[in-house]
């Protein structure tokens, strides 16, 4: 009797978990063991065959330029040191998969249980790609959400869709003034 309970508690799970979406989640990783802590939990996925949960592992980097001896030389940083983003399925019982994996220390939330990523958050970490409405036209108005002219408005000069770029007008110091923005950078007002 109690194994036909165990095999619907069993099938009612992994019921939930299709239903279930996946969510950005950030862990804990010893400094300077992300990309240690990455493959180890890229090989937990295989061992304990958890593909269709743990869907995408990022080391947050950004591309700088660094002058070494008068040359300009592209470097890739670590946005976040000791911190892995992972999109997965949260269930409790791949916690300790996950938490026993070597160099990963934890996650980052209240007692060291997971808190999924806001959708702000993860715009601001740009790890979504961002769908973007293609219908602008020269002279729309638009409001930039992204970079260093965050918050500024402006009008559309010319539109790129093939690029998912555009120019357009933004007012800086008083006057209107060219810009070239990314699509992901920009909403329609």
């Amino acid at each position: 009797m109690a194994d036909k309970e165990e095999i619907t508690h069993e099938v009612a799970s992994e019921r939930e978990l299709a239903d279930a979406s996946p969510k950005w989640y950030v862990l804990h990783t010893f400094s300077g063991y992300e990309n240690v802590a990455k493959t180890n939990l890229e090989m937990v996925i295989k061992k304990y065959n958890l593909e269709n949960r743990i869907f995408d592992i990022i080391i947050p980097m950004e591309e700088s330029i660094e002058e070494r001896n008068g040359k300009k030389k592209l470097v890739s940083r670590k946005v976040m040191p000791c911190y892995l983003i992972v999109k997965m399925i949260y269930g409790d019982d791949i916690w300790h998969n996950i938490t026993r994996t070597r160099g990963i220390t934890g996650f980052t939330g209240p007692k060291g249980r997971p808190l999924a990523l806001t959708d702000e958050e993860i715009l601001k970490l740009r790890l979504e790609k961002v769908t973007v409405n293609f219908d602008l036209r020269p002279n729309d108005k638009i409001e930039v959400i992204d970079g260093p002219l965050d918050k500024s408005v402006g009008t559309v000069i010319s539109v790129d869709p093939e690029n998912k770029r555009l120019k357009a007008n933004v007012e800086m110091f008083g006057r209107p003034t060219p810009v070239e923005l990314q699509m992901s950078q920009i909403r329609k007002i």
